[in-house]
């Protein structure tokens, strides 16, 4: 089976970097061993495969490695776009903070790399299924229909794990599965509309944040939450900033003015320094902790009205 090591910049946080890409604890495509060891399943453009990523790394002529061992017809676009899942596309030197609570988080947090997989229906299909609903729910949704659905996962994949469905495989998906899972008739709409254009949703993946967002937005039920959300993923996009979360704006507020409530408009406000940084900004106010009560405030329906 093929391997790659990749020597990351110090300093360097591997599960704070890919955590991203787990949808739960339960997650059938994305699973984080005791040890450190993570394994990801994808369908990349050459099929099916299984990543290993070892997560304590070791030392190579004084440098720190992190080794990943591939199975799958996928296996070697897999390994080639290792570093980019990894992080190294990223360019956290260029975040300038402005904010004391901001600079405190950048330097405790300062290992954090915005992953890049390159593949955009991995993303969007369980962005989709995070619309309006608690994230337990979208988590259960997500491990439901891959265990369903998914595929055996080639090599050997801990059990459980699951290759997410193929384009063609979510369509087949009838309507009572949907609504089993937890499913609404317009998310399920929107999943298997984006199904239908799934080769061009694809390109998005090399396009430029603005074009990518454009892309996705063009098919009905993804709206810029939707397509932040799956972006922030297949491109690692630091500016790919989710509007209108239900919490977000809440927390950025709360965060950097003390205010307990919050809307889109002020949170662009607030983050407007940081412009073309701005999910990593976002990113890091969320790890400083100073968080509102989600009990104390409650959201207008119109901030979740476009997703």
């Amino acid at each position: 089976m093929p391997s790659r090591s990749w020597a990351p910049p110090a300093p360097y946080d591997l599960a704070r970097t890919l955590r991203v890409l787990r949808r739960g604890r339960g997650d059938p495509a994305c699973r984080r061993e005791p040890d450190g060891t993570w394994w990801r399943t994808s369908r990349t453009p050459d099929g099916p495969v299984t990543l290993r990523i070892s997560g304590d790394g070791s030392e190579t002529a004084g440098e720190r490695t992190i080794a990943a061992t591939a199975w799958g017809p996928g296996a070697d676009w897999a390994l080639e776009q290792l570093p980019a899942l990894l992080g190294a596309d990223d360019a956290p030197a260029d975040f300038l903070p402005r904010h004391r609570l901001v600079a405190e988080a950048h330097r405790r947090h300062g290992g954090l790399r915005l992953t890049r997989t390159g593949l955009v229906m991995e993303s969007l299909v369980p962005s989709v299924l995070e619309q309006r609903i608690t994230t337990g729910s979208a988590h259960y949704a997500w491990r439901r229909l891959l265990t369903q659905y998914g595929e055996k996962p080639p090599g050997p994949a801990p059990d459980g794990m699951r290759v997410p469905p193929a384009a063609a495989t979510w369509r087949r998906v009838p309507s009572w599965k949907w609504h089993r899972a937890g499913v609404d008739r317009s998310r399920a709409a929107a999943i298997l509309r984006a199904c239908s254009y799934a080769p061009r949703l694809e390109e998005a993946a090399k396009m430029p944040l603005p074009q990518a967002m454009a892309r996705l937005q063009f098919i009905p039920g993804i709206g810029p939450w939707t397509a932040a959300e799956t972006l922030q993923r297949t491109l690692g996009a630091p500016d790919a900033l989710a509007l209108g979360d239900l919490h977000l704006p809440v927390q950025i507020g709360y965060a950097l003015t003390g205010a307990q409530n919050g809307t889109d408009e002020q949170m662009l406000q607030l983050l407007e320094p940081y412009a073309g940084q701005r999910h990593r900004a976002a990113r890091l106010i969320l790890l400083g902790g100073r968080l509102p009560n989600r009990r104390a405030h409650r959201a207008p329906h119109s901030r979740i009205a476009q997703l």
